[in-house]
């Protein structure tokens, strides 16, 4: 949507310091964005970060936020300058120690110019001080910081890191990550990972949280507010903590009724994928009047909205079924935003079947035979929809028709070993929907590129058997509210915020 230069490429990992200089005739600027074609201008090129360490002091009343942030990088081209995705205000950078020269550009982004040109291959440290209050910046017209009564929440998708921390913005570039915030006393800071500490001195109390496995920079997350805290453990062994703000009113009961289920879900999601495939769990539920929620990795962010009308544990499963299909493994581009909504879509309609409000096939043909052949739902295709639609409802809907077209194709024994084998087989990395349907076929032994073209990428609705099409018109009651419980609360246009179940995505 944002015309960028095309990056280079990448993927590494380091942290020390060795700058070699090169030759003039070689060396160069790094693109300005890594050449998505849904959003050419998102991320950067020339280096691969391996490591974020936040250091960051937020004041709740003001929503000023300073902070350093330390990035433990490795280039991946010969470097005169390189890129990164901020908007707030920049104080200085350094490079190796050495002060680099810098300036912001477009419309997100901040150009680093090291004293010494970067050779390939070259650890590389870069430190950034700055300051600013997030809620003031927009870029494209819109913000992904959350302004609460209490504090402050960074949560969206495609981007949300812009607003408190430089980075390299792609889901291709995951890296670890230290945040540690500093907040007034009787405030906590919420984000990723396992709390190490929360030591309070001097009136002000520093939260630090640690994620160790790799992430992708819009799954990172921040929430300073006053929040109820609860913690325990999975029957499998992994910690929980969820957080509440101490002012969600009449959704409070029904958010924690949702939530506080998080350890159960995730359980029964592992016996569908895998182990849980981080060191920590949770979720956080922040006094925000956005009605998405997002599949923050290791602790998901979700609206009061998504609680409104009870309790909503579908919510609940389909961000965790996220910490599978989208977080443990990340798409490689924006069009393959399939991999992670219509798999997490399926979930939900697996944990309807487990609470016995229709079974997932039922589900499937309720949502086939709600959609006539002349529906503009039928037009936007799962496979690629373009960033306009990239939340569209039938990348949600249709794309766990999709999935359940898979099913039936090549039977449950095949089609779950696929489900649990995905994850594995890409797990901390990236993958496409080409990459999916490869491996389908791997496993199912099965021909399968028809049935993806026809179910994915035909702007039409597919057609069944006749004698399953006279089934599909008359639901059971059972999966016709299961089904309408699973609908979006608002419209998204190309950004996450709407979703599903009232669930953002339902991102």
């Amino acid at each position: 949507m944002h015309p960028r230069l095309i990056a280079p490429g990448a993927l590494a990992a380091a942290s020390v310091l060795l700058a070699i200089p090169a030759s003039a005739a070689s060396v160069g600027p790094g693109a300005p964005g890594v050449g998505d074609p849904y959003y050419p201008a998102y991320g950067n090129g020339g280096y691969d970060v391996s490591h974020y360490d936040l250091r960051l002091k937020y004041q709740p009343a003001t929503d000023e936020l300073e902070g350093t942030a330390t990035i433990l990088a490795r280039t991946t081209q010969d470097l005169s300058r390189f890129d990164l995705d901020f908007l707030l205000d920049v104080d200085e950078v350094r490079v190796n120690g050495v002060k680099a020269a810098f300036a912001s550009s477009g419309e997100h982004e901040l150009e680093i110019t090291p004293k010494t040109p970067l050779a390939k291959g070259t650890a590389v440290t870069v430190v950034v001080r700055y300051h600013g209050v997030p809620s003031s910046k927009q870029a494209y017209g819109f913000t992904s910081w959350h302004r609460t009564p209490d504090g402050g929440v960074g949560a969206n998708e495609p981007e949300a890191a812009w607003w408190w921390f430089p980075s390299n913005d792609h889901p291709s570039d995951k890296a670890t990550y230290d945040v540690s915030v500093q907040v007034p006393d009787g405030t906590q800071a919420i984000s990723n990972g396992t709390l190490q500490s929360a030591v309070s001195r001097l009136g002000w109390t520093r939260w630090s949280w640690r994620s160790d496995k790799p992430q992708a920079t819009y799954l990172a997350t921040l929430a300073v507010g006053r929040f109820d805290l609860t913690t325990g453990t999975t029957e499998s062994g992994i910690p929980v903590v969820n957080a509440y703000s101490k002012d969600l009113g009449a959704n409070a009961g029904a958010a924690r009724a949702s939530v506080e289920r998080t350890g159960e879900i995730a359980d029964w999601l592992s016996e569908y994928f895998g182990p849980y495939p981080f060191n920590s769990l949770g979720g956080y539920v922040p006094n925000t009047n956005t009605g998405y929620a997002l599949e923050t990795q290791t602790r998901p962010f979700y609206s009061p909205r998504q609680f409104a009308n009870g309790s909503n544990t579908s919510v609940v499963v389909h961000e965790l079924a996220h910490q599978w299909y989208g977080d443990l493994v990340s798409v490689a581009g924006w069009k393959d935003i399939w991999i992670n909504e219509g798999f997490a879509r399926y979930a939900q309609w697996l944990w309807s079947e487990h609470e016995g409000e229709g079974t997932a096939k039922e589900l499937a043909d309720y949502v086939y035979a709600s959609h006539p052949a002349d529906d503009p739902f039928w037009k936007v295709a799962p496979g690629d929809p373009g960033p306009e639609n990239q939340f569209h409802l039938a990348v949600y809907d249709r794309g766990a028709l999709a999935l359940q077209a898979l099913r039936d194709e090549i039977g449950d024994d095949a089609f779950f070993a696929v489900l649990k084998g995905w994850p594995q087989r890409y797990a901390h990395g990236n993958a496409s929907v080409e990459d999916f349907r490869r491996y389908a076929e791997e496993v199912s032994g099965a021909e399968l590129g028809a049935l993806f073209d026809t179910w994915l990428f035909q702007p039409s609705k597919p057609t069944v058997a006749a004698a399953r099409a006279a089934s599909l018109t008359v639901p059971s009651a059972a999966s016709a509210a299961s089904a309408a419980s699973a609908a979006p609360v608002e419209p998204r246009s190309w950004r996450k915020i709407a979703a599903t179940n009232g669930v953002h995505d339902t991102h």
